[in-house]
C-alpha cells in the first residue's frame, strides 16, 4: 500500500488552549464546549488537558490493562456512571462495564478504542479522542514484532532488563494510517520508510513530541498578518524509525531519538513564500526556542539541516537541551 506523503497546507488555530498539566481525572464541568456526552441528567466530556498542552492532541495512549490518563469533566451523577471501551469500527464493548469512579483501565488487547459511558440502560460513545492501546515492548521477539522486522535496541542483545526502547508500539494496519494523532499529524507520518510489505506495522509515538510540534506550528501561525496569516505548508520527512532502518540512514546517530518516537524532521514554509530554504529553518528554530521557553517540560534537541538543497529541522522532546547544525 502506498502511503500518501508530501507537502500539506494546514490552517492553524491562532488561539491555542494551553493546558497546565495533567492535574486530575475527574473535575466539575466548566463550560468547555468539547463534544459533550449526555446521559439523562449527566453531562461528560474530555477536559481541556485531555487534548494536551497544545489543545491539539487527537489520541490518548496506554499499555494493555494499565491506567489511562483521560481527563474528563463530569457534571453530577458520578456514582452511577460506568464505562467500557469500544473498538473503532465496532459497536460491542471490548470488556465488561466498570465503575467510572474507580478510574479508567485500558483494554487488554492492543488496538484503537472509543470510550463509552453508561447509566442504567443508557449508553453514549465519546467521539473525537480515541485511545490507542500499545503493544508492550516485551512482545518484541529478537529483532521482529509480529513478523515486522525492527532490529535491536541498545541493550536488547545483552538482554538488559532496561533496554533503551519505547515502552510500547502502536499497531498500525492499512485501515489505520489516516487516523489523527494530533490536529496536523497522522499515524502515516510515523510509519518507518523502510519499504517493508508486512502489515501491521509498528511505531512509537511520544505525546510530548506531538504537543511540541503543534505548539511550534501554532507559534509560526501567529507571525504573518493579512488574510493568509494562518496558512503554513509543511512536510514530515522522517518521524519514527526502527533501529534496523536507522542504521541505513546516512549519518544517522546510532542512538537517534527517532527510534524512541520522540523526534521528527520537518520542512516548513515558515515565511509563506512558496519555497523551503535556510530562512525557513531559522524561523522554525526561533519558534522552537519560544515553545521551549514557555514549556520547559518539552525541552529537547534541535538540528538545522540546510545543505545540498535541503532545508529541514530536527525537533525532539528528549528532556535535555541539545543544538546542532549540518
Amino acid at each position: 500500500m502506498d502511503i500518501a506523503r508530501g507537502p500539506r497546507r494546514v490552517t492553524l488555530a491562532v488561539s491555542v488552549a494551553v493546558a497546565l498539566g495533567y492535574i486530575g481525572f475527574l473535575r466539575p464541568a466548566d463550560g468547555l464546549n468539547a463534544r459533550p456526552v449526555r446521559l439523562s441528567s449527566v453531562t461528560a466530556r474530555p477536559a481541556p488537558d485531555a487534548f494536551g498542552r497544545s489543545g491539539q492532541l487527537r489520541m490518548r495512549f496506554a499499555l494493555p490493562g494499565g491506567p489511562v490518563e483521560y481527563p474528563l469533566e463530569i457534571q453530577s451523577g458520578l456514582s452511577d456512571l460506568r464505562y467500557r471501551w469500544v473498538a473503532l469500527g465496532d459497536t460491542a464493548g471490548a470488556e465488561a462495564d466498570r465503575p467510572l469512579g474507580d478510574g479508567l483501565v485500558a483494554p487488554l488487547r492492543p488496538g484503537f478504542y472509543r470510550l463509552e459511558l453508561s447509566i442504567e440502560q443508557e449508553r453514549q460513545v465519546m467521539d473525537g479522542l480515541p485511545l490507542a492501546v500499545l503493544v508492550p515492548k516485551s512482545e518484541k521477539t529478537g529483532s521482529t514484532l509480529n513478523g515486522y522486522r525492527m532490529g535491536f535496541y541498545r541493550g536488547e542483545r545483552a538482554r538488559r532488563s532496561d533496554p533503551e526502547a519505547p515502552i510500547g508500539f502502536i499497531e498500525i494496519d492499512t485501515a489505520h494510517v489516516g487516523l489523527q494523532v494530533s490536529e496536523h499529524l497522522y499515524l502515516a507520518d510515523f510509519i518507518t520508510h523502510d519499504n517493508q510489505s508486512t502489515w501491521p506495522r509498528y511505531a512509537a509515538v511520544d505525546p510530548r513530541l506531538l504537543d511540541k510540534i503543534e505548539l511550534v506550528l501554532a507559534e509560526i501561525g501567529t507571525w504573518t498578518g493579512g488574510a493568509s496569516r494562518d496558512q503554513v505548508r509543511f512536510d514530515v520527512r522522517s518521524a519514527f524509525r526502527t533501529p534496523l532502518h536507522n542504521r541505513l540512514v546516512p549519518a544517522a546517530a546510532r542512538d537517534s531519538r527517532h527510534q524512541l518516537g520522540d523526534a521528527i524532521d520537518v520542512s516548513v514554509d515558515a515565511n509563506r513564500d512558496g519555497r523551503v530554504n535556510s530562512k525557513d529553518a531559522k524561523l522554525v528554530s526561533m519558534a522552537v526556542e519560544i515553545v521551549e521557553r514557555l514549556h520547559p517540560e518539552l525541552i529537547g534537541g534541535m538540528g538545522l539541516y540546510t545543505r545540498s538543497g535541503t532545508a529541514y529541522v530536527h525537533i525532539d522532546a528528549r528532556g535535555a537541551r541539545v543544538r546542532w547544525t549540518n
